[in-house]
């Protein structure tokens, strides 16, 4: 097992479905002295949204469905993204719906903090964890990557 550090900016990715983005604009308001402390990621027009609602910047990706669900997975697993805050619409199938499920298993994999509703990303946010260097367990996938294929 080895380790990744969540330096104390974090590089925190957001992401909202359509019937959840007014609620992440709320949500994203409320907590702008949280937010305000680190890097934003969002995706094409929730990353919009919350810049416009801030005044913060936020580094902004294709919308979802046009591919930004998967820049910020690959985010996730370089190492660029340490939090995702994925406000998702679990009443609504989503054409996008097997790139969430991507999105979530890379978030999983790489065990970074993961907040899929209000309730989980508030307590993320008020997180001792939030201002310190922090360091999460990886699991070692040397065996997966090195393995001999037939």
């Amino acid at each position: 097992m080895s380790t990744r550090t969540l330096h104390t900016v974090k590089r925190i990715a957001l992401v909202a479905h359509d019937n959840m983005k007014d609620e992440m604009i709320e949500w994203a308001i409320t907590n702008k002295s949280v937010l305000g402390t680190h890097i934003l990621y969002g995706t094409g027009t929730t990353g919009t949204l919350v810049e416009e609602a801030l005044l913060q910047p936020v580094i902004k990706f294709l919308s979802g469905p046009l591919g930004g669900d998967q820049q910020i997975g690959a985010g996730i697993a370089e190492g660029n993204i340490d939090m995702l805050i994925f406000f998702w619409d679990p009443m609504e199938a989503q054409p996008h719906d097997p790139d969430i499920k991507a999105l979530l298993r890379v978030a999983a994999t790489w065990n970074i903090p993961t907040a899929c509703n209000r309730a989980t990303a508030d307590f993320m946010l008020s997180s001792p964890f939030m201002g310190v260097d922090y360091k999460t367990k990886v699991n070692d996938f040397s065996a997966y990557t090195n393995r001999r294929l037939k």
